[in-house]
């Protein structure tokens, strides 16, 4: 069995750990701040191991890496750059979730020389929303225009934001308040959060989306030859956007991100029904003709294995895990820096952990 170190015990790390822990192919560290958390894990599963770490310190990260085969880091975004950085010392391949654009660069600049495979992003949106991407231009030519957007969204909002919160807090606000990388008219740009709203209709109901910053991942620096038009848009019910400019802009709540998280987490109660609303379009020319090609799939909270987890978890958790069993299979690069959409979709959906997107 591979050895696995997981960093993070929240909800999207519980469900890495029960994914991988449940799977016979890997023993499991997993290590977070609270010694409660990691506890229960523990005691839930045979193959699993808790541990107490601080994610801002080397050498206590240095202690569960030793030895492992991999990591997968589902700690806040910002603890990835040290992380990463120990995993490269201690020869361990790295995997994470973050949607934070400088932080990746810092993951790319530590894969360079490194004898293990760097890859961020693994998760839905960077991660699987990205091999689809690649998936629908594949045989096309002169591809104009590539539109991503995906939605987290409850199933049953009952407040006026229309939004529970079902994943990092953290995240949520940094996707709304940083810079969003577009590819406009073949040229690499930076687009404001919260602009350029529109509407959609996905399965007869109606939502709006808008720029959030990080779903892209890597995806715009490599088709920014190649491809006119590349952006991603998060999905909301409407009126959403609207309410969080009266907070952000008005309020001047994005100088204040802090006070902000704490007014998320005192007042949006979280939920795990919850439904994940994925939407890729892509055009261009087939044989000559102007083609449209569209992906949309809404994936719901389920019970696996008796216990019930939200659509959230569920995508997430399988986008990164799919990644690392498929590098076990060696069926991925074993060195260097991955960009999701180099992976392969069907190679992708055929994986025992990718087979929830199927």
């Amino acid at each position: 069995m591979k050895e696995l170190v997981i960093l993070g015990a929240g909800k999207i790390g519980r469900m890495v750990c029960h994914l991988m822990a449940s799977s016979g192919g890997y023993s499991v560290r997993i290590g977070d701040v609270a010694d409660a958390a990691v506890r229960q894990l523990e005691g839930k599963y045979e193959s699993v191991t808790g541990h107490v770490v601080d994610f801002d310190d080397g050498d206590s990260l240095a202690r569960i890496l030793e030895g492992a085969w991999a990591v997968i880091s589902c700690a806040p975004f910002h603890c990835n750059p040290l992380i990463a950085r120990t995993a490269k010392e201690q020869g361990v391949h790295y995997f994470d979730l973050t949607e934070d654009v400088a932080v990746t660069q810092q993951v790319k600049e530590l894969a360079e020389g490194a004898s293990t495979l760097f890859a961020p992003q693994c998760g839905l949106a960077p991660g699987f929303i990205t091999i689809v991407a690649n998936h629908l231009m594949r045989s096309m030519t002169d591809v104009s225009d590539l539109r991503l957007r995906v939605g987290a969204l409850p199933r049953y909002p009952s407040n006026r934001l229309k939004y529970n919160l079902t994943w990092s807090t953290e995240g949520l606000i940094n996707e709304y308040c940083n810079p969003c990388e577009a590819v406009e008219n073949g040229q690499l740009t930076t687009l404001p959060p919260l602009e350029q709203l529109e509407r959609i209709t996905i399965d007869g109901v109606e939502y709006e989306a808008f720029n959030t910053s990080g779903g892209l991942g890597t995806l715009a620096i490599t088709l920014k030859d190649r491809v006119k038009n590349v952006n991603y848009k998060t999905i909301r019910y409407p009126g959403h956007c609207d309410l969080l400019k009266v907070l952000l802009h008005d309020l001047q709540m994005q100088d204040h991100q802090d006070e902000l998280r704490r007014i998320f987490e005192r007042a949006l109660p979280a939920t795990f029904q919850d439904q994940i609303v994925i939407y890729v379009s892509a055009t261009g020319k087939v044989n000559g003709r102007l083609t449209e090609r569209t992906y949309a799939k809404t994936i719901y909270h389920k019970s696996i294995d008796g216990e019930n987890w939200s659509g959230i978890q569920i995508t997430t958790a399988a986008g990164v895990t799919g990644i690392v069993d498929m590098l076990r299979e060696g069926k991925l690069p074993d060195r260097g820096f991955l960009r999701m959409e180099s992976v392969d979709y069907d190679a992708f959906l055929a994986n025992h952990f990718g087979r929830y997107y199927a």
